[in-house]
């Protein structure tokens, strides 16, 4: 069975399997806190649950936990290893927690696989004058794949040439539909 958990701070919901949304709301401290009614989208895109604690000797302390991290860490502690360490999501979307789209990934591979900032909407993919480069790095050094005419022409080069360097630890761009395609 699949839970949809609504944030406390957004319309969105998380998802979860039956067996972690049971662990949610039955351990005695993720109870006591009332985590799962706390959760929030944290501004990375995450699910988190944040809470300050005012301490004994004055001041206070927060206390933060993401959730996709606290579900990797009780499920797949067993896939976690000196170079794979940090929890991501398979599918992208960071507020899909089910086991079986979170995973343990190197730094390289979480950094390929990072939102784009480029300005055409792709990653690897800049527009220069009327036409788009496409560009991917290897080695910390970036390569030119070639020249394009529009930024989804450019965004398939990149994609093929990730999963040819890369396999599935590549990033693949999703090419949105043109305009002119949706109107044939």
């Amino acid at each position: 069975m699949l839970y949809k958990v609504k944030l406390k701070n957004a319309d969105d919901h998380v998802l979860l399997d039956d067996d972690v949304y049971d662990w949610l709301t039955t351990d005695a401290y993720l109870k006591r806190v009332d985590f799962i009614n706390n959760l929030r989208r944290h501004s990375s895109g995450c699910a988190v649950f944040q809470k300050t604690w005012k301490k004994a000797d004055g001041g206070y302390k927060t206390e933060t936990i993401y959730l996709h991290k606290l579900v990797a860490e009780k499920y797949l502690k067993s896939d976690k290893s000196q170079a794979k360490n940090l929890v991501g999501a398979k599918n992208g979307n960071k507020l899909d927690c089910r086991l079986e789209n979170l995973e343990y990934r190197s730094r390289a591979v979480a950094s390929r696989k990072r939102k784009t900032s480029s300005k055409a909407g792709y990653t690897g993919v800049y527009k220069e004058n009327n036409r788009y480069r496409a560009v991917i790095s290897i080695n910390r050094k970036s390569v030119h794949i070639g020249m394009f005419d529009t930024p989804e022409e450019a965004a398939l080069a990149y994609n093929k040439k990730s999963r040819e360097l890369y396999g599935d630890d590549g990033k693949v761009n999703v090419i949105k539909k043109s305009t002119t395609e949706e109107s044939l």
